[in-house]
């Protein structure tokens, strides 16, 4: 059985996704803006926050809230770290790839975590020391051993695009060993396919807090490790994230490691 706060989570998630869906064919008439270069937010995203918010607050009001549209809020050793729409770029754009996402964090480690789909009605659930799930059955990181026919996700930092010259040699250097890259728009997806052995590994530069809190959670619980470009364990105050079952994460820390400029190895 899930546990209360995961439930409750797949209840804010689902209705984040309601709406999301609900203005899916009105994308043309949205008012969007632009938080900072090449970061885009439409009226659905805050929407889709109020929602969440709303049913996170019922439950839990002495909870502390960190929302990508609403900031933190609130003081409490519980935090909920909130996505309402993980993949802006793509979903203002008509391309069927998003997601909302929604961990509960205690102390700078992810203790719950929902990851929803709402196009495929797939939602991915996991509790700190119960496993990981999908629609309620169990899953499990991949089995390679290595990189060699390994499926990667990663995405491009378009707020740290100073990394570029770097993330390309990384990328080079990743494909010399595995059979493919992928770049889908949602580093949430991203990290629930990984936890579900769909993709073999996953990296990226300058994550967020509500980008991978609960992916990651889903990672460790579904047999996978997290961590950083230097290989150390936890979710990284850099942002810049690999995730993987604990041999491919090796072998993508040696490749990356070797690539990497000294400032996307610190902590």
């Amino acid at each position: 059985m899930p546990r209360p706060a995961v439930t409750i989570a797949a209840r804010a998630a689902r209705a984040a996704g309601n709406v999301i869906l609900r203005y899916m064919n009105r994308i043309d008439g949205l008012h969007v803006v632009e938080k900072h270069r090449m970061d885009f937010a439409s009226e659905v995203d805050r929407l889709a926050e109020a929602e969440i918010v709303k049913e996170l607050r019922r439950a839990y009001p002495d909870h502390a809230i960190l929302a990508e549209e609403g900031g933190a809020t609130g003081k409490s050793p519980l935090t909920w770290v909130i996505d309402p729409l993980d993949g802006t770029h793509n979903y203002l754009r008509g391309i069927p790839h998003f997601s909302v996402s929604i961990a509960l964090v205690e102390k700078g480690v992810p203790v719950y975590g929902v990851v929803f789909d709402p196009l495929r009605d797939e939602l991915f659930t996991a509790s700190k020391g119960d496993g990981a799930y999908l629609n309620d059955r169990r899953i499990r990181v991949s089995r390679r051993e290595n990189l060699g026919g390994a499926m990667i996700a990663t995405g491009f930092p378009y707020r740290q695009r100073e990394h570029l010259d770097a993330q390309l040699a990384m990328t080079r250097a990743l494909l010399g060993q595995a059979e493919d890259i992928r770049r889908s728009g949602s580093a949430a997806l991203d990290l629930a396919y990984t936890a579900a052995a769909r993709y073999d590994g996953y990296f990226e530069i300058g994550l967020k807090p509500w980008d991978m809190a609960a992916g990651v959670l889903l990672v460790h619980e579904a047999g996978g490790r997290y961590g950083d470009f230097a290989g150390r364990d936890g979710m990284p105050a850099s942002g810049n994230l690999i995730a993987a079952n604990l041999n491919v994460a090796r072998a993508m820390t040696d490749a990356i490691g070797a690539q990497a400029t000294p400032a996307l190895l610190k902590a």
